[in-house]
């Protein structure tokens, strides 16, 4: 009997086995775990019922996790819940600052990403570095430290982002002001993004966006598309109610887990065929290329280790960076005052867009944490306990826990940021005299995570940000066509729901700009 022939014949009983594989696996967890269950009584967390726990509850808020969670949150004592449910870990959620610090700094090397997390993602991105752990995370990140901090990377990234804003983005959105479109904005910043982040980190251009006079090439659009739909499928891995579901549908090649399959083969086909062809090229022509891919191999790592960095570069370079600008963008609209001052500080800006003048513009800066305090690109952030340990709180956290930080949940606290922490006040920011940038505790606002695992790409994304921002705020206004309130879609990265569609006329010239 052939495989498809015989996922035909236990497809009937699925669900039959995947509740029984999760029912012994809890119940197991249950009777080693009587210790336990005598130190939990002061927790805090979702209603729970014998054998299943809070599977019920979880199941009837699943498609508002996020909510649901920041409210749980709200109502514990310390900011800490403890989730248990059928066919899942135990998990330990935070949105207290000390807990925070504990889990990214203080205690470090207790909290990798931990075999549960790389399992989710180890098809898609293999030892990268955002799913390594222990030495080869340390190697990974002493390189990739230097391509950020070395000259030849910035000047990389000026010349993509002056290729893909100036001679892209802009004409984009200036032939859609000419013929009164609607365009969506999210997916033309997300192939932006991918543009960007390629050049840079490949050393292509794979022109997804389009370039003046020309049309998309296929192969990145096949590329970019292959990277979306693998990420998404990853991605509700970890919030399947029962994990048991898509190991077996990957075991049996069925389902999601094919498509997966055939997304990945698409991606690894396209990387695998890069890394040949620079290799051939660096033989030929015995020149030495800026790019990340070039400088990954000329350092003598194998094909499979390059491109699992690769991927992981492209993965966060491309959905973080156009998540916080869609939601950047659709938050300006909402408050018209915010973005006239954002369009006045664009505008002084002359000639080309330097580091130095993008990082005086402190008020579009300001916009841009306090909508990322709202909209976080990444709404959650998972480790899993490698010993027992206590939290800051108290909170027991015991060997293979999942603990998850929640920077979604913590940016609408008012133990964190006061009675108009849902509002959105961009001079929370700024000092008295709105000058300068105030420094908040990054363990506070983990947007950016912390400790030694602080995104290394920070400095850049602001800079990408500003770059783009000041490119669009200076010449269109942008509204959205809906006035129906987005959906904050919690993927790998966080998405809006349906993209955002707008509508795009020029901006009148204000006196900054004249």
């Amino acid at each position: 009997m052939g495989s498809s022939s015989s996922a035909m014949f236990l497809a009937p009983f699925l669900p039959f086995i995947f509740m029984f594989v999760a029912g012994l696996n809890f119940a197991v967890r249950l009777i080693l775990g009587g210790r336990r269950r005598k130190l939990d009584i002061q927790e805090h967390g979702p209603r729970g019922y014998p054998l299943v726990g809070c599977l019920v509850s979880f199941n009837k808020n699943k498609r508002r996790l996020l909510d649901w969670y920041t409210e749980l949150l709200a109502e514990s004592p310390s900011q800490t819940i403890v989730v248990a449910r059928l066919g899942a870990r135990r998990t330990v959620v935070t949105g207290n600052p000390e807990n925070v610090e504990h889990i990214l700094k203080t205690r470090f090397e207790n909290y990798p990403k931990g075999r549960p997390f790389s399992e989710l993602l180890g098809d898609l991105l293999g030892t990268g570095i955002f799913n390594a752990d222990g030495k080869l995370w340390r190697t990974q990140r002493k390189l990739v430290s230097h391509e950020f901090s070395a000259r030849m990377g910035k000047a990389a990234a000026e010349t993509a982002l002056a290729t893909a804003v100036g001679g892209r983005l802009v004409p984009a959105l200036a032939a859609a002001a000419d013929g009164s479109a609607v365009v969506d904005l999210q997916e033309l910043l997300r192939w932006l993004a991918f543009d960007t982040i390629c050049m840079v980190s490949m050393g292509i251009d794979p022109s997804c966006l389009g370039s003046e006079g020309g049309d998309a090439s296929c192969w990145g659009v096949d590329l970019a598309e292959a990277f979306d739909a693998a990420a998404g499928i990853c991605a509700r891995r970890g919030t399947a109610p029962v994990q048991a579901v898509w190991k077996t549908k990957r075991a049996l090649g069925i389902g999601s887990e094919r498509i997966l399959r055939e997304k990945l083969a698409v991606i690894n086909d396209a990387v695998g065929k890069l890394i040949k062809h620079r290799k051939t090229e660096k033989n030929e022509k015995q020149t030495q290329q800026t790019d990340f891919l070039s400088r990954l191999l000329s350092a003598g790592h194998s094909d499979t280790a390059v491109r699992d960095m690769v991927v992981s570069f492209i993965m966060a370079g491309r959905d973080t960076t156009s998540s916080a600008l869609t939601w950047f963008f659709w938050v300006l609209s909402q408050h018209p005052e915010a973005e006239a001052r954002a369009a006045d500080e664009a505008a002084t800006a002359k000639g080309e867009l330097s580091y130095g003048a993008l990082k005086e513009m402190t008020w579009l800066e300001a916009c841009l944490c306090e909508s990322m305090r709202l909209y976080p690109p990444v709404a959650w952030d998972s480790k899993h306990a490698a010993e027992d340990d206590v939290l800051p709180d108290g909170t027991r956290v015991f060997k293979g826990d999942r603990v998850t930080y929640f920077p979604y949940g913590m940016g609408r606290m008012e133990r964190l940021w006061g009675k108009d922490a849902e509002e959105f006040r961009p001079s929370r920011w700024l000092d008295a005299e709105e000058m300068e940038m105030v420094k908040v505790s990054p363990f506070k606002y983990p947007v950016f995570q912390a400790g030694p695992r602080v995104c290394l790409g920070k400095d850049m994304a602001f800079v990408q940000m500003k770059y783009v921002s000041v490119s669009v705020l200076k010449k269109f206004s942008l509204r959205p066509v809906s006035a129906v309130r987005p959906v904050f879609l919690p993927l790998l990265t966080s998405h809006m729901a349906g993209g955002l569609n707008v509508s795009v006329t020029g901006r009148k010239p204000t006196s900054a700009s004249i």
